[in-house]
């Protein structure tokens, strides 16, 4: 064979090489923002981390995902500013087995969502009912005519493979000026089960209103209403300290009073309670626990489903008021042929050898 063309049909070969080897796929990443700036900064805003599983896993088909994602999750952040453990699990489709159900459970999961109507025992189901918050596939309908003391969860997903999904900026404008309580999942969840745990009690011209400490997996603060006539003189906490006001304007859960038409309302955290003084006690009153903090028409969350990059589908709401709830799903290892810094590296040290070798024996002949 000439020379020239077995060099040709060496560096031939040497080129092929990268393209007929064979990838390697690797696991699982981890998604860093969820530690770092951007997971402690939705913390402040109150929004909880829940889980969706593993990237591009049926978690219907693999059950072993759901502790998988909880043990993740955990070691990379809480799931709120009212406790450490993540308790809700989006599942893709309209129903849960009961084996998914019991696994739920058993990783310490209460709420399972997306477009599911009703779940098994031991679980709470909530389902996408206010559209998504993509431009222009909101479900308005429903979202101007919410039922009082609902909740409305709108559907998010950044990313859908490489397209950038585009959020509806009007509609954000929009929501961001009602008059209703931003929440998540397990923050509406458990403010239900603590309002209902507050206990109203009269001493002579004052009232305790205490919120027994409970053995939920978070202690999310309980609402009362005090229906009474007379003067609220001053409120005191467990501790003496002046129990703090409450805005009306407040959209956000947190601990403190403020006074209504026909008496007050009270936000009180599990293990607290405080002591209400009001001249010229009457003989009778009423309280009755708040299902919406702060007496507001009803609730809204935004549900980031599929969420692989916290950054991504969070970037576009850093100055916005709304709450999410973040269903974390750990992303899997992009493509990559780790064979590829090698063979290049050989290239690199072949080609000259080769073409030296070439060249001496064409200098023989």
């Amino acid at each position: 064979m000439p020379p020239r063309k077995e060099l040709s049909l060496i560096l031939a070969s040497i080129f092929l090489i990268p393209i007929l080897s064979p990838s390697v796929v690797g696991e699982w990443s981890d998604d860093g923002w969820l530690t770092n700036l951007i997971g402690p900064e939705r913390m402040e805003n109150g929004d909880e981390f829940g889980c969706h599983g593993f990237e591009d896993i049926d978690t219907l088909e693999e059950n072993w995902v759901i502790e998988a994602c909880r043990e993740y999750l955990v070691s990379h952040t809480n799931s709120s500013r009212w406790g450490k453990d993540p308790i809700s699990f989006g599942i893709t489709g309209d129903y849960v087995d009961n084996q998914t159900a019991l696994a739920l459970v058993n990783s310490g999961f209460l709420i399972t969502g997306d477009m599911i109507q009703t779940a098994p025992e031991g679980l709470v189901a909530f389902s996408r009912n206010g559209g998504s918050l993509e431009k222009n596939s909101a479900n308005m309908e429903l979202l101007e005519s919410a039922e009082e003391d609902s909740l409305v969860s709108i559907w998010w997903r950044a990313r859908v493979d490489d397209i950038k999904v585009r959020e509806d900026k009007d509609l954000m404008t929009w929501l961001e000026e009602q008059d209703v309580w931003f929440t998540t999942w397990g923050e509406w969840y458990f403010h239900e089960i603590s309002s209902d745990a507050i206990e109203v009690n009269a001493q002579e011209n004052k009232i305790i209103i205490s919120n027994p400490k409970s053995s939920n997996a978070w202690d999310v603060p309980g609402s009362v209403s005090l229906q009474i006539e007379g003067n609220f003189i001053e409120v005191y906490d467990n501790e003496g300290e002046q129990f703090p006001d409450l805005s009306i304007t407040e959209r956000k859960l947190k601990h403190g009073w403020r006074t209504h038409e026909n008496g007050a309302l009270f936000t009180i955290m599990p293990g607290s309670s405080v002591e209400v003084t009001i001249d010229d006690m009457p003989d009778e009153f009423s309280f009755s626990p708040l299902l919406t903090f702060n007496d507001l028409h009803h609730a809204v969350t935004v549900v980031g489903h599929h969420t692989t990059n916290l950054f991504q589908w969070s970037s576009d709401f850093q100055e916005s008021i709304l709450t999410f709830t973040w269903l974390v799903e750990r992303p899997s290892v992009e493509e990559i042929n780790w064979s590829l810094p090698i063979i290049a590296l050989s290239v690199l040290i072949a080609v000259p050898v080769v073409v030296k070798r070439i060249v001496e024996m064409d200098d023989l002949e």
